[in-house]
């Protein structure tokens, strides 16, 4: 088997046909197998799912799960079921554009054996409308890419990437303690070769309140990078560096900053104290603005005195 089509979904009745046609649609001169994990959805995506799996039987293997178990172990027990060379990721929410993506992909990775995985542009849209459609870039122009360029988060959308599986054939201890778990797979591949990238939109990226990710709070969404950022540092000696406290000390920063607007003046206090911990000396944020804010939870009485001053003077 060349490639493994990994795809995982709950509640993606709206979405679900459309990803697995894009999966169809593949023109490649290679065996490929779509494996996609089920997770009780409470709408109609399990009978969707066994519908197509009825139609194509000998393309796509449905692992129907008998309980909810969650988006991490759904997406493990996916990829441990995943036979091909090399694995593609999807995620019920997305879909591809190209019906050569899988070619093009498995042809640049036959082609450059210096690369452990390769990604390609998509198209990010939001569902509802409210803002313009993008084309995702990174953030440098260049072919390849490697383990320090991932320090500070993940430049490859989920549907882009095609990982060779003998690199994470089995999945680390660790894996199931993170959120993005993708991001993680990505630093660890990175251990064996270079990012290569194909400058071309091949898929599409759904943007939705619904969403694992943009369905939470802002604050969650700093919780859940903190998590992930000190697993790697403990787990991957190549992330304990200072770019790695820096980067999570923003955090920390940032969820103080939301917290002190929130009007949660505890929570405020602890993230700043742990932003300082982190990297006393952060050079991507301003002593002022550390001041301002340790003002702002620490001595509102002072805070309220210099805005009235402020209003003052500017009056």
């Amino acid at each position: 088997m060349k490639v493994s089509v990994h795809i995982i979904t709950y509640n993606h009745e709206e979405y679900i046909a459309q990803a697995l046609d894009s999966v169809l649609m593949q023109k490649v001169d290679f065996d490929y197998e779509i494996v996609i994990g089920e997770d009780c959805s409470t709408d109609n995506t399990r009978q969707i799912v066994v519908d197509y799996q009825q139609k194509y039987p000998d393309k796509i293997r449905a692992l129907l799960h008998e309980k909810n178990i969650g988006g991490t172990q759904n997406d493990i027990a996916v990829h441990n079921a995943c036979q091909g060379e090399y694995i593609a990721w999807l995620e019920g929410d997305d879909y591809w554009t190209s019906p050569h993506k899988l070619q093009k992909q498995v042809n640049y990775l036959d082609q450059h054996r210096e690369c452990s995985m390769c990604f390609h542009s998509t198209r990010h849209f939001h569902e509802n409308g409210s803002r313009p459609d993008y084309n995702s870039k990174p953030p440098i122009a260049k072919e390849f890419f490697e383990l320090e360029d991932l320090f500070y988060g993940s430049f490859m959308p989920t549907c882009s990437v095609m990982v060779r599986r003998v690199h994470i054939a089995k999945l680390p201890d660790w894996y199931e303690q993170t959120y993005a778990g993708d991001w993680g797979l990505q630093i660890l591949i990175t251990k064996y070769g270079k990012i290569g990238y194909i400058d071309e939109v091949m898929g599409a990226t759904r943007i939705h309140d619904r969403g694992v990710w943009n369905g939470l709070s802002k604050i969650q969404q700093f919780k859940n990078m903190i998590n992930d950022y000190k697993i790697m540092r403990e787990n991957l000696a190549e992330m304990n560096t200072p770019e790695i406290a820096n980067q999570i000390s923003c955090f920390y920063h940032y969820w103080a900053c939301k917290a002190a607007c929130e009007g949660n003046t505890r929570d405020a206090r602890i993230s700043i104290i742990k932003s300082i911990s982190e990297s006393p000396f952060n050079p991507r944020i301003s002593n002022v603005d550390r001041i301002k804010l340790f003002i702002k939870v620490y001595t509102p009485g002072l805070n309220t005195l210099i805005n009235q001053l402020r209003t003052c003077l500017d009056a």
